[in-house]
C-alpha cells in the first residue's frame, strides 16, 4: 500500500508545495467528495482511510471506507455502479479530496437507486422536498 507523508507543519509547504500529504481526521479518514466529470452534479459524499485513497490512486476507480461496515468499500462493486476516477484534486490544507468521475451501471451513485444521493431539499420549513 503507498504510503503518504505527514502533513507538513509548515503552513506555506502544505498549502503550496506539489506533495500529496493529506491531513487525516483524529478518525484515521479524509472527506471525499465524488461529482460527475461530464456535468459537475455532485454525486456523493464519503469518507477516505490510507488504504482507500491508496487503493483509489493506484486503480483509478473509486474506493471509499465504509464507517458503518468498518471496511475498505470499492464503490460499484455489488450494484455495477462503478466510479472511475477522471481527475482526483485535493483542497487547500488536504483535508478533504474531490474525484471527478464517470459512474458505470445505470449511471447512478446512490444506494437507494437516485443519481445523487443530494436528492432532497430542504424547505425553509425543514420539510424534505424531492428534486432528483
Amino acid at each position: 500500500m503507498r504510503d503518504f507523508p505527514a502533513p507538513s507543519p509548515d503552513k506555506a509547504v502544505q498549502e503550496l508545495g506539489d506533495t500529496l500529504s493529506p491531513k487525516f481526521g483524529p478518525d484515521g479518514l479524509v472527506t471525499a467528495l465524488a461529482v460527475d466529470a461530464a456535468s459537475g452534479e455532485v454525486l456523493m459524499l464519503a469518507h477516505m482511510d490510507r488504504a482507500a485513497l491508496a487503493a483509489t490512486i493506484e486503480t483509478g476507480i473509486a474506493h471509499y471506507y465504509s464507517r458503518s461496515r468498518k471496511s475498505l468499500w470499492k464503490k460499484g462493486e455489488t450494484s455495477g455502479q462503478i466510479q472511475t476516477v477522471v481527475e482526483m484534486r485535493v483542497d487547500c490544507d488536504q483535508d478533504a479530496i474531490l474525484l471527478r468521475v464517470s459512474v458505470g451501471g445505470d449511471g447512478g451513485a446512490c444506494h437507494t437507486g437516485a443519481r445523487s444521493c443530494f436528492y432532497r431539499a430542504v424547505g425553509p420549513d425543514g420539510a424534505l422536498t424531492r428534486v432528483g
